[in-house]
């Protein structure tokens, strides 16, 4: 892998806003020096240019699409069996959703792409067509299952805003089943993921996690929760004992404040409120998704599809812009080690 190699940006969901930030993300990008390529439907990606504008071009390699990023929108045109309605969830392009991040991945593992940046998916879609996982954070750890990869394996959400990272322990469990979900392994794996990507990808010498509890107050030494102490504590004290700098379950309520900030580089989050609201709150347009432990950079806009607003122009691309500069920013580091 090259910091130089372009990125793959996936189209995502095609009658999502997916075409149209893409397409903004490219005007405000286009001068900065770096490159990325669409891998999706270039029909689809022309249609989300205003009218007059500048358009995209279709190309047959990566490094076609760098050469001329800096006048045309670059598109891998992976385009299949392409809809015959132009609104709501593209049930029909499933399949060619899903070879798109199959084919970006594949130039990732390759080091055709410096990185990997996913555009929003309709799950429910994916799901109909008989896509096995719950969403890309999984699908990537298996593409990427029998790649060489020397850390700790994935695959771990973190989301980023501001001066906030949030790895989380569970990811679209329901509340009711958390707790059960909530294991010893999980944690010590999610921290030890989490720990070795901020030395690695984010250029953090030592870093700090705090550990967020469960239970309100973190349980109150077991008087209103057992968890905190029979799993949590435990497992904290497991990693401090492998060099990890954690702290023990920490009440959730008081770890987001800026004060508190300052005191850690990332907090391991036990599921996805408690992870996802702090992030939103802090900069609800700028957060990023990052998948941690894998072989390949992969970072993502954090919102969905918007069916309700594609197709009208006022999408905002601020996240997926976030998560392409992000990305550049990560594949740089990587291949700097």
């Amino acid at each position: 892998m090259t910091s130089t190699a372009p990125l793959a940006v996936t189209l995502g969901d095609p009658r999502g806003v997916g075409p149209e930030i893409v397409v903004k993300a490219w005007s405000a990008l286009k001068g900065a020096g770096q490159a990325f390529v669409v891998v999706g439907d270039a029909e689809v990606v022309a249609t989300a240019f205003p009218t007059g504008a500048a358009a995209c071009e279709r190309v047959s390699s990566m490094a076609e699409g760098a050469a001329l990023f800096r006048r045309a929108l670059p598109v891998l045109d992976a385009a299949a069996d392409r809809p015959a309605v132009p609104t709501g969830p593209a049930h029909d392009r499933a399949g060619a959703v899903i070879r798109w991040i199959e084919t970006a991945v594949g130039l990732a593992l390759r080091g055709e792409a410096s990185g990997v940046v996913t555009a929003p998916i309709a799950k429910a879609s994916l799901y109909a067509a008989g896509f096995e996982f719950p969403g890309h954070t999984e699908f990537l750890a298996a593409l990427t299952a029998d790649a060489p990869w020397e850390g700790e394996r994935g695959p771990v959400m973190m989301l980023t805003a501001a001066d906030l990272k949030v790895a989380l322990v569970t990811i679209h469990t329901p509340l009711a089943e958390v707790p059960r979900a909530v294991t010893a392994e999980r944690v010590v794996r999610t921290a030890r993921v989490t720990a070795e990507a901020l030395r690695r990808d984010f250029g953090v010498a030592e870093p700090r996690l705090a550990l967020a509890g469960l239970n309100p107050h973190a349980g109150e030494a077991g008087t209103i929760g057992r968890e905190e102490v029979e799993v949590l504590a435990p497992a904290a004290e497991r990693l401090r004992a492998e060099g990890v700098r954690i702290t023990d379950p920490r009440p959730a309520d008081t770890l987001f404040h800026p004060d508190a900030r300052k005191a850690y580089d990332a907090v391991v989050c036990l599921y996805h409120d408690q992870a996802l609201i702090p992030v939103k709150t802090l900069d609800f347009w700028g957060g990023v998704n990052v998948t941690l432990g894998l072989p390949i950079v992969r970072t993502s806009p954090d919102h969905g599809t918007g069916f309700d607003i594609a197709g009208q122009g006022i999408a905002r691309p601020d996240s997926l812009i976030a998560a392409i500069r992000l990305a550049w920013t990560l594949a740089a580091r990587r291949a700097a080690a």
